[in-house]
């Protein structure tokens, strides 16, 4: 019957979702996509059939491999990256932590360019985001801002690498040693890329990833965190796991082989472990569907990095001689990312501005992205709240008015590529 199901499902693959040939002007350029063939919609039909609907199996394969993958010690997949986040922050505020567990007030480093869930979590969780500025053509924080926001209230650092490229890696591992400050290195856009060699992902306390169907592999809704001391496990477990005490898989009970002996809290001596409580948690668990299909994209990853790198490499030859217009995007020295995007900064006293270069990419169906929040003290959810600046963030506030990326993804063809690089010429006056 499997044997069936597999011709079934390649039949489909075949009639459904096989890509068009690209016609230039009339197809569309996504800027972000998925990537897929039989081998992900057999996964999904396979775990679907065994119905666990919950994480099970699937998902104590994947959460092995994508460890190991990275280069981490453990690996905990939940229902988005940016639930990746929130569980990341918020274990740092578990009573297990002693003396080094974050409470309200205390200050959190970070970029106000950025991807606001990188941010809220902070926030969430009654501490204060301090926020510097960042560099151009690399847009990760400035380094003398770095420094400059080290008060004695800081306990932390978290930020994103932008667009997969790495943040000043070496600088926050010199100031987390230096401070005794804890690091969460949000890599969701970054699977995949190194800095000196070493996988992003590996060089915080905590690491968090993306699945989200843009990102480097999918499952649909997904994410994960990854720890790197074995003592953070239980914590970050119990977080993601509407914060109980228990640290039974689903469907297992009495692992700790005492279920009915401990006294915790002030709760009768004996009270089930199994609804003990000793963190405020959540539920942001992930599905075994999702891990399976995250199985079979973790079989393309190499592939998927050579091309994100391919492209990335295309598009800088390719724009090269319009750097009189616009900033090209620089990768952090030491790093190969693997890019999630690319960067272009638009110069001022040009032809064009950033909104009229996109709107005419728009008409030319060619899809463009903003980078994310630009300034976020400047959104709506984020005015009013708390915070400390650093610096006047003049080059936040030139992402925010000047800054727009287009894809890299591995769905790009050649013909895509060329087209993309054809029509900024045009939009801009240097026709090639």
């Amino acid at each position: 019957m499997r044997n069936e199901l597999s011709d079934l499902v390649s039949k489909e693959f075949l009639s459904r979702h096989m890509q068009s040939p690209f016609v230039a002007g009339e197809s569309a350029v996504p800027v972000t996509g998925k990537v897929f063939g039989e081998a992900e919609l057999l996964a999904a039909v396979n775990a679907s059939l065994d119905f666990w609907l919950t994480s099970g199996p699937f998902t104590e394969k994947f959460e092995s491999r994508f460890a190991k993958t990275v280069g981490m010690r453990h690996a905990f997949m939940v229902n988005s990256g940016s639930s990746a986040n929130l569980l990341a922050l918020s274990a740092l505020t578990s009573p297990k932590l002693g003396d080094r567990a974050l409470r309200p007030g205390d200050e959190v480093i970070t970029v106000a360019a950025g991807f606001p869930t990188t941010v809220t979590p902070i926030i969430q969780n009654g501490l204060v985001p301090v926020y510097v500025d960042v560099d151009l053509v690399t847009y990760v924080a400035n380094e003398e801002a770095l420094e400059a926001a080290i008060s004695p209230k800081t306990r932390a650092i978290m930020m994103a690498h932008t667009l997969g490229n790495p943040f000043n890696l070496d600088l926050v591992a010199k100031l987390a040693q230096k401070h005794n400050l804890w690091v969460i290195e949000d890599s969701c856009d970054g699977l995949g890329g190194t800095y000196k060699g070493l996988n992003l992902g590996t060089f915080g306390d905590f690491s968090t990833f993306s699945f989200y169907p843009a990102h480097h592999i999918t499952t649909g809704e997904g994410g994960a965190v990854l720890v790197k001391k074995a003592a953070h496990k239980t914590i970050v477990e119990s977080f993601r796991d509407w914060g109980r005490d228990c640290w039974c898989p689903p469907g297992c009970d009495n692992t700790c082989l005492k279920r009915y002996e401990w006294t915790l809290g002030e709760l009768p001596e004996g009270y089930d472990h199994k609804y003990t409580y000793s963190h405020l948690g959540y539920n942001l668990k992930s599905g075994d569907i999702q891990a399976a299909i995250g199985l079979a994209q973790l079989d393309r990853l190499d592939s998927f990095i050579e091309l994100r790198k391919r492209n990335w490499a295309y598009l800088r030859s390719g724009l090269n001689d319009l750097d009189e217009f616009l900033l090209m995007p620089e990768a952090v020295p030491d790093s190969d990312p693997s890019w999630f995007g690319f960067a272009l900064t638009v110069k001022p006293g040009g032809p064009k501005t950033r909104n009229q270069i996109v709107q005419e990419l728009n008409e030319a169906k060619i899809a463009t992205r903003l980078l994310f929040g630009g300034n976020l003290l400047r959104q709506p959810a984020f005015m009013g709240t708390p915070r400390r600046v650093v610096g006047e963030l003049t080059n936040t506030d030139i992402v925010m008015n000047d800054t727009f990326w287009i894809g890299v993804w591995p769905g790009l063809t050649t013909p895509m590529l060329d087209y993309m690089i054809e029509q900024l010429h045009l939009i801009l006056g240097a026709p090639k």
